[in-house]
């Protein structure tokens, strides 16, 4: 594997990769590589022929007060990870190459990110979404692999590659799960063991509220109110959101129809956590 921390140098070896008939697949991360991580970089692996990532902390989405500065950073452990899956090139470049002095420039998508989790991080996905375009023009991948835990992001991004005419090919693969049912997250390890101990009712209200579906419910308010009633067992837990919405417009549902996303945040201590789960009914 080879790391490489310039985009010019990037951009260069992947034109060179193009030229050369190779199919790129790009796993864009922030690091703090858990299995979550490792399941799309295997997925790359497969799909493609040479596989890219990238490792860079995004400064331009996190917002004021948001956890920039204490975000887990774990450069050496992510780079021998990331060569033991078959990674061809980790690409880390720097903060100031990324956003040179002057940075002025950012790509936006309006309506899919004011709900859901940008209500409450308003500038969070223009950051997202312009990071990804840079690195989709550094890269310049054929295919790029996301993880459901992100849906809302997922979202956005498949909508910025289509309305910008970017010739990529997005792919979503599923959650990854601890044994007792917790999304895997770089940011569960802000959790105490008392508060990773209930972090786990994220899940369980995403079960129950299967379960219910599963025995003919419909009706998003009676999902919701389930959903909250089994978070607040948890007396560290603070609900951000609870949403059932339309799994490609995010649009609120009344009752289940289609593909539904059933998306959550909650705050458990320090830790923001999101989850979610897709039901076609």
């Amino acid at each position: 594997m080879k790391t490489v921390e310039s985009p010019h140098d990037m951009q260069r070896i992947c034109g060179n990769l193009r030229l050369a008939g190779e199919t790129i697949g790009l796993v864009p991360t922030m690091g703090a590589f858990h299995e979550g991580h490792l399941s799309l970089m295997r997925a790359a692996r497969q799909a493609c022929s040479q596989v890219a990532a990238s490792l860079f902390v995004n400064p331009t989405q996190f917002g004021r007060g948001e956890d920039l500065t204490n975000y887990p950073r774990t450069f050496e452990q992510d780079a021998a990870l990331a060569e033991q899956v078959g990674v061809d090139y980790l690409f880390a470049p720097t903060e100031g190459a990324m956003y040179p002095n002057g940075y002025e420039t950012y790509v936006e998508v309006e309506r899919l990110t004011k709900v859901l989790c940008g209500v409450a991080r308003p500038i969070h996905f223009r950051g997202v979404t312009t990071i990804v375009t840079k690195l989709f023009n550094i890269v310049r991948p054929h295919k790029a692999f996301f993880g459901q835990k992100d849906a809302q992001q997922t979202v956005v991004i498949r909508k910025m590659v289509d309305d910008l005419n970017m010739d990529v090919e997005i792919v979503e693969l599923p959650i990854v799960r601890e044994p007792d049912g917790l999304a895997m997250s770089s940011r569960n390890q802000y959790l105490s063991p008392e508060e990773r101990e209930e972090a786990v009712v994220l899940y369980r209200s995403l079960e129950e509220a299967r379960r219910l579906i599963d025995g003919g419910e419909r009706d998003a308010k009676r999902i919701i109110s389930t959903i909250e009633r089994v978070i607040r067992t948890a007396s560290h837990a603070e609900v951000d959101y609870i949403e059932v919405v339309d799994s490609s417009t995010l649009q609120p549902l009344d009752a289940l129809n289609g593909e539904t996303l059933i998306a959550l945040a909650v705050r458990i201590g320090s830790a923001r956590l999101i989850d979610n789960i897709k039901i076609k009914v």
